[in-house]
C-alpha cells in the first residue's frame, strides 16, 4: 500500500508545476487512493490495533504512519489514530517524529497551529511553513523528537 501510494503521488506531482491544477482524472486516482487506503488501514486497526513496531516492524510501522497522514480526507480517523499514535510512540513502538508530523498534519487540517513545522504550503512559488504555535521554542520542540533545526528542513523542502 505504501508503495503504490508513493507512486502515485510522485507520478502525479511530477507532472504538475506547484499551482498548476491536477487534471480531474489525476484528482480521482489520488483519492480513490487515498480513499482504499484509508478503508483497508480502518479494517487493521480495528482488527489489530495501531500497527506498532513489534507487530509490523519499522518498516510496517513507517508505512501505517504514512498512510495516516495521507488521510485528510477523513479527519476523524486521522484524529482517532493520532491518539494511538500517541500511545504508541510513549510505548516506543512508533517513532516520535512520524508523531510530530501527524500531530502537525491533523492541527493545519483543523485550521490550528502547528507544533513542530512540518507542514508547508507555497506562497508565490516558495514553500514555507504553515502558521507554529509558540515558533520562537519550534526548534526546541523538533529536537526533542529527533528533527533537525526547521530552517534546515524548509531549506531541504525547498531544493
Amino acid at each position: 500500500m505504501q508503495a503504490a501510494d508513493q507512486e502515485m503521488r510522485n507520478t502525479i506531482t511530477g507532472k504538475y508545476p506547484d499551482g498548476t491544477p491536477i487534471s480531474a482524472e489525476d484528482t480521482e486516482w489520488w483519492e480513490s487512493m487515498d480513499g482504499a487506503n484509508t478503508e483497508r488501514m480502518k479494517q487493521i486497526i480495528t482488527e489489530h490495533g495501531w500497527p506498532g513496531i513489534s507487530l509490523v516492524g519499522r518498516d510496517g510501522a513507517f508505512a501505517a504512519w504514512l498512510l495516516i497522514q495521507h488521510a485528510d480526507h477523513d479527519r476523524e480517523f486521522q484524529r482517532q489514530c493520532l491518539a494511538m499514535l500517541q500511545s504508541s510512540a510513549a510505548a516506543g513502538e512508533a517513532e516520535a517524529k512520524n508523531l510530530a508530523y501527524l500531530t502537525d498534519r491533523v492541527r493545519v487540517g483543523e485550521k490550528r497551529p502547528q507544533v513542530y513545522g512540518t507542514q508547508m504550503h507555497s506562497v508565490d512559488g516558495e514553500y514555507v511553513p504553515e502558521d507554529i504555535e509558540d515558533a520562537d521554542h519550534v526548534d526546541e520542540r523538533r529536537a526533542s523528537v529527533g528533527l533537525g533545526p526547521l530552517a534546515d528542513y524548509v531549506a531541504e523542502i525547498r531544493k
